[in-house]
C-alpha cells in the first residue's frame, strides 16, 4: 500500500495517473500509467520520463525492484477502482469474481456502472448485464470486494470492421 501511494504521487507530480502496479517473478515491478487527459495516449516519451523518475525515486524510498517496465494500459485496460467501474458504464468488460455466483465466477457484459451506495463506500454495488445460459440477458450486482479482476473488452477497428 505504501509503495502504490508513493509511486501515485510521484506520477501525479510528473502530471500521470498510476492505473496499475504488478510484481512478477525475478523481481519485475511493472507500473501501468495514463494521462489524466484520457483522450492523450501514451507514448514511449512518456514511459521513459516515468522510468527515469521513478529509478531514482524508489531507491530512496527503499521500494524493492531488480527491473522496471512502465507501460501504458493497453486496449484491455484494467478496471481497478469504483471511479474506474464509473468511468467505463456502458463499455463490455470482463470480469472475474472471487467467489463462484450460482457456479460461475467468469462474465462477459456490458458495465452498468453504481447502482447502490455511496461510489466511495466500501458497501457500493455495482452493476453487469451478461447472457446468463438461457440465452436471456440478466444482470449481476457485485460490490468491489467481490471482484478478482476486470478488463475492459478491446474494440479494435480494422477499415470500418470491428472485431
Amino acid at each position: 500500500m505504501r509503495d502504490q501511494k508513493v509511486i501515485a504521487a510521484e506520477l501525479e507530480n510528473l502530471g500521470y495517473t498510476l492505473v496499475d502496479i504488478e510484481r512478477e517473478a525475478g523481481g519485475l515491478l511493472r507500473v501501468t500509467i495514463e494521462n489524466p487527459d484520457y483522450e492523450r495516449l501514451i507514448t514511449v516519451a512518456d514511459c521513459e520520463k516515468v522510468s527515469h523518475q521513478l529509478s531514482y525515486t524508489l531507491p530512496v524510498e527503499n521500494i524493492p525492484y531488480e527491473r522496471l517496465e512502465i507501460s501504458s494500459p493497453g486496449l484491455d485496460r484494467p478496471i481497478k477502482t469504483a471511479l474506474d467501474f464509473e468511468r467505463f458504464s456502458g463499455m463490455e468488460v470482463d470480469l472475474k469474481l472471487r467467489v463462484a455466483v450460482g457456479n460461475r465466477k467468469n462474465f462477459r457484459g456490458v458495465l452498468q456502472g453504481l447502482l447502490s451506495g455511496d461510489v466511495n463506500s466500501p458497501d457500493a454495488k455495482f452493476g453487469l448485464v451478461f447472457e446468463a445460459a438461457d440465452g436471456q440477458p440478466s444482470q449481476l450486482e457485485f460490490s468491489l470486494a467481490e471482484v478478482d479482476k476486470t478488463r475492459l473488452v478491446p474494440v479494435i477497428d480494422f477499415k470500418g470492421r470491428k472485431s
